[in-house]
């Protein structure tokens, strides 16, 4: 048989993420045992070894790589059925709620661009309820793919579009967010090379995908601790240059002249159908006219 429950998949990815059954298991919240068996069925019903066991521990096989990465679209794709469709039900009823959708946008970027939408969206008939959904660094995908998101705003190069229909709404370049006292904070531009290293002044790392990067930079969860810490004088930033309109008395922004520029896309699932989404992405076009720009894949 080809067909895969979402429970099989779930007990292997979480076998597959943390490659030790005993931690897998107590982050399912079900004994070893059944998990170990659980797996050895599975196995035995694709007819491979997903999984390497030794006295070391667990390992993929090519074959346990190839699940993962399918598993994980898979469950991305149940979960996000559920959840859009669980926003839609209601919309279509006498009385019911209006539809909605919820944008994903990084906290501290694209504000007025941002503010212009939802006001000229707002003033279209039959417009939707628009959720805001303030995330954190590169989120967006991830947001989008699970359903927690229909539409986001994204900023490449930072974000990957791949896989999401997209338009570009706007370029910008972008600024070094130092301390308002630091000595470099007195300079007209800078580079990406005169950033790149501060003495005392590590750049902030924001999590992906669950995990830190590596670095001495402090480790930030949301906007207001990173400006915080960077009026403190503990971190730097960089950001688009329209950025500039959350930061403090205590920051100094300094545009970054040989850094590449950052373009905001509207981004949503390949597949979607959603008319309110269509009129959304229309509004957003014509508020910021791209060359090529197709409705066709929205309705």
């Amino acid at each position: 048989m080809d067909a895969l429950e979402t429970r099989e998949l779930r007990y292997f990815l979480a076998v597959a993420e943390e490659l030790h059954f005993g931690r897998a298991a107590e982050r399912l919240g079900m004994a070893q045992p059944p998990l170990s068996r659980a797996i050895q069925q599975l196995e035995r019903r694709l007819g491979v070894s997903l999984l390497e066991r030794n006295r070391r521990g667990v390992a993929l096989t090519g074959a346990g790589e190839v699940l993962l990465h399918e598993g994980r679209a898979a469950l991305d794709a149940s979960s996000a059925a559920a959840r859009r469709t669980r926003r839609a039900g209601g919309a279509d009823r006498p009385g019911g709620p209006r539809d909605r959708l919820v944008l994903a946008v990084k906290a501290a970027a694209s504000h007025e661009l941002l503010r212009k939408l939802l006001d000229a969206y707002a003033a279209e008939p039959g417009a939707a309820e628009i959720e805001v959904l303030p995330c954190g660094m590169c989120e967006q995908p991830e947001l989008l793919r699970d359903g927690r998101a229909d539409v986001a705003l994204m900023h490449a190069p930072y974000n990957s579009l791949a896989g999401f229909d997209s338009e570009a709404l706007m370029t910008e370049g972008q600024i070094a967010v130092l301390p308002a006292g630091h000595p470099l904070a007195a300079r007209r531009t800078l580079s990406l090379a005169d950033v790149s290293d501060i003495p005392g002044l590590p750049p902030a790392r924001w999590p992906q995908h669950g995990t830190y990067p590596p670095g001495p930079g402090p480790e930030i969860h949301d906007q207001t601790q990173l400006a915080q810490l960077i009026a403190l004088g503990r971190t730097m930033a960089v950001f688009p240059d329209s950025a500039r309109s959350w930061l403090w008395a205590g920051h100094t922004a300094v545009p970054l002249t040989d850094a590449p520029p950052v373009v905001t896309h509207i981004a949503w699932p390949a597949h979607s159908r959603s008319l309110a989404l269509a009129g959304l992405v229309r509004t957003a076009v014509q508020l910021w006219p791209s060359p090529g720009y197709q409705t066709d894949s929205l309705t």
